[in-house]
């Protein structure tokens, strides 16, 4: 029996488990794809933002360098944010120290909202997929011992082929379970060392920008 011949012969919950056991599969597998070469991408454009930052005589300089390096913009609006203007609203309020703690807080956390996209689908196909299978396993059973009481009788042929139909549903659980746990780890991991990096750069910057007017240099 084949994968079309096991989902055709199902009622219509097991059709569906099946169908969502499928969506959250290639969903999570689009997220771990795509997030993996934004990461990558993301953390060699960091790591050459920052230098490139560091090694200019001039914020101007140090924007028009990294236009080509930092392509995901997450360095980009912290250095920016840091040009600050007195528009007369509540943002401009309080002395300088403040405003800038304020925009690159802002500033800092848009750019992990961007790196973090999808984590949440990850971890949330990760703790769901297992037992979304097994209620396929549970309700497959279910119908088989059904089938089987009203045959009148028990034998090897009537339990084996029904039972293992049910627990393929468990097995296609954990295997769209474990990839999504391991990807949202992994990239997890990177994550985090791509946001390390961005926090310690936006307390240099608040450092640099708070001693001196770097937007007049």
């Amino acid at each position: 029996m084949n994968a079309a011949q096991l989902f055709w012969q199902g009622d219509t919950l097991t059709r569906g488990v099946a169908l969502l056991l499928l969506a959250m599969s290639v969903g999570s597998w689009v997220v771990i794809v795509w997030k993996a070469w934004l990461l990558r991408r993301a953390s060699a454009d960091v790591v050459r933002s920052l230098a490139a930052f560091w090694s200019s005589i001039s914020v101007a300089e140090a924007l028009h360098k990294l236009q080509a390096f930092d392509r995901e913009a997450l360095v980009i609006p912290m250095i920016v944010a840091t040009k600050l203007e007195a528009n007369g609203t509540l943002s401009s309020a309080g002395d300088k120290s403040q405003q800038l703690t304020r925009v690159l807080r802002d500033a800092l956390h848009a750019a992990l909202t961007k790196l973090h996209y999808g984590q949440v689908l990850l971890a949330t196909v990760g703790a769901t997929a297992p037992f979304v299978g097994l209620l396929g396993t549970v309700w497959g059973i279910y119908h088989a011992l059904i089938g089987i009481a009203n045959a009148g009788q028990v034998t090897i042929d009537k339990i084996s082929g029904p039972v293992g139909e049910a627990l393929i549903m468990t097995a296609a659980g954990l295997a769209v379970a474990i990839p999504a746990v391991l990807g949202y780890n992994v990239l997890g991991r990177v994550i985090g060392r791509i946001e390390a990096q961005l926090e310690g750069f936006a307390r240099d910057l608040r450092e640099l920008a708070g001693t001196q007017p770097v937007w007049q240099v």
